[in-house]
């Protein structure tokens, strides 16, 4: 099926229950079992159903398939924000005195929980440049346990080399994770391109009206088989004493076993799951995204084409220009509706920032109305100036996320802004 039809019926069939075809929101922390035995088969894993909503829940299964579906993976696991994915797909392979390599091309929040928050969890980060990967062979030793990037970065707008890191990876048989949020997976879909975790921040281009948190993590179907016997991955291969002795890849025949370790381990200990109501609300998104993202890409294209000839506009970042990478492997050459660009200085950028009129100062994106940021001074505010310079992040950057208002609108007001 063609990701359209994907994104309106999988996982759910309105033939079944009461004929519904809207999804039901299951609003139920737990479910009766019916008898003891059942509650007993649940819990072995001898037989599959709804145990509580901590682990599983009916509307929130939906969600889980239909994105496992729309980026061609095994199996998908919902949290209840994008950060909270991030955290949930890193631990689920690393833990004291293992380390994740780090693109340096990543969401500033991403930043600091990867390489500040997570050392007090005994795992060390290293970076490296996603774009052009030439040292990430030489970071990998025998504790690496994850390389982390994202295919199109938030806010450089840089594109990831997926193919080199993957080959690398692939070399010392290390799990690639691929924040694949600003790319959506209408225009690109990692798992075919070999990377074996794709996360998404489900509250931007999914959600697509701001109203609700949630993230997603979905695996790549061959991941079973990379898991199996690497001595990278013990907690995989010997038993799980905290659940009966469990041997995760016993199971490979009939489970993901990475995203069911995540469900019996992550979920069940740390809770980070998400809202059955927020499920609905994205599941809702979903219908529509690729729409949306058509749209978001054509007006984007449109303002970055308008700023790139501005005589104030020092620099505009934007794949959908001539990116190579972009236009064999991205829906139709789309790139989304994520642009940066830079003018002056501070006092220059604060001025666009406070002027426009159309666009909201709004840290977030893939929102249906337009939003514009200063990410040195908000979202990557966390960073020394070291660490902004490393990543590309200057005094007078702006990033656009750019609405499904009329294009020649939103040129007019960052025209106005920009006198």
């Amino acid at each position: 099926m063609q990701k359209e039809t994907l994104a309106t019926h999988a996982g759910y069939d309105s033939k079944f229950g009461h004929g519904s075809m809207a999804v039901p929101i299951y609003f139920s922390t737990a479910y009766d079992f019916g008898s003891a035995e059942v509650a007993a088969d649940r819990f072995a894993l001898r037989s599959l159903g709804q145990i509580y909503s901590r682990l599983t829940n009916p509307t929130v299964d939906v969600f889980e398939a239909r994105m496992a579906a729309l980026e061609d993976g095994a199996a998908g696991i919902a949290t209840s924000s994008g950060q909270a994915a991030i955290f949930s797909a890193v631990v689920n392979l690393a833990g004291v005195g293992d380390n994740i390599i780090v693109a340096e091309q990543i969401y500033g929040g991403a930043t600091t929980l990867l390489t500040h928050t997570i050392k007090r969890f005994g795992i060390k980060a290293k970076i490296f440049d996603s774009q052009n990967p030439s040292n990430l062979d030489g970071l990998i030793d025998e504790n690496t346990k994850a390389i982390f990037f994202e295919t199109l970065s938030n806010p450089q707008i840089s594109v990831a080399n997926v193919d080199e890191i993957v080959k690398i990876a692939q070399k010392y048989n290390v799990i690639t994770i691929a924040d694949n949020t600003v790319a959506t997976p209408i225009l690109y879909n990692p798992l075919k391109d070999g990377v074996d975790v794709v996360i998404h921040s489900a509250s931007k281009y999914i959600s697509g009206q701001g109203l609700s948190l949630g993230g997603v993590i979905i695996s790549n179907k061959n991941l079973n088989s990379k898991l199996k016997s690497n001595p990278r991955y013990p907690h995989f291969n010997e038993p799980d004493e905290s659940y009966h002795g469990l041997v995760y890849t016993d199971l490979i025949d009939n489970f993901d076993i990475y995203t069911l370790r995540l469900r019996l381990t992550v979920l069940r200990d740390i809770g980070v799951s998400i809202s059955p109501f927020n499920a609905f609300q994205l599941i809702q998104g979903l219908e529509t995204l690729s729409i949306r993202v058509e749209k978001h890409s054509q007006n984007a294209l449109k303002v970055a084409n308008f700023l790139k000839n501005h005589p104030k506009v020092k620099k505009v970042n934007y794949p959908g220009f001539d990116n190579r990478f972009v236009k064999d492997k991205f829906k139709d050459g789309l790139a989304s509706g994520l642009l940066s660009f830079e003018v002056s200085d501070f006092e220059s950028a604060k001025k666009i920032v406070n002027s426009t009129k159309i666009f909201s100062v709004v840290v977030n994106i893939g929102d249906s109305k337009s939003i514009i940021t200063h990410p040195a001074s908000t979202t990557h505010s966390q960073l020394n100036q070291d660490e902004l310079d490393r990543v590309g992040i200057n005094q007078g950057l702006i990033r656009l996320s750019v609405g499904l208002e009329s294009a020649d609108d939103l040129i007019a007001d960052l025209e106005a802004a920009l006198k």
